[in-house]
């Protein structure tokens, strides 16, 4: 008798803490590096951390939908995913900031506005969209 009839094959997935782990450790040694040399007043090292954290649970979420997506492939799920992953890139624009590796805002000249705060908006239509997409 065949096991599993009538249902899809189940598919062997890496647990989300272990991926969590595997995740914050990636982020902290590529990105250490580049900061630690920053972190000399004591404040900054929280602003640091602080980032360093919304940036890996940016990624963390940022790969959980895309497995999500790989499974599903609705259009909510998609949108969804590219929120997170213009989050990532936010947070990871405003660690460089904090760690002062970028001097100053990157600012588009045409319209006066951060680069940052645009993505910022682009997140957050993404997740209304995804929110209000009606699945037909």
């Amino acid at each position: 008798m065949q096991k599993g009839w009538g249902r899809a094959p189940v598919q062997e997935s890496i647990s989300k803490p272990v991926l969590l782990g595997l995740i914050t450790a990636l982020v902290v040694g590529v990105v250490a590096p580049l900061v630690v040399p920053h972190v000399a007043h004591p404040s900054m090292i929280y602003h640091i951390m602080l980032h360093l954290a919304g940036l890996t649970i940016a990624i963390f979420l940022s790969i959980v939908s895309i497995l999500a997506y790989s499974r599903n492939r609705t259009a909510r799920v998609l949108l969804m995913t590219v929120g997170f992953m213009s989050l990532a890139l936010v947070e990871f624009f405003y660690l460089l900031q904090a760690g002062a590796i970028v001097i100053g805002q990157i600012i588009i000249p045409a319209v006066n506005i951060e680069l940052s705060h645009l993505i910022l908006l682009i997140m957050v239509s993404l997740f209304g969209l995804g929110v209000l997409k009606v699945n037909k």
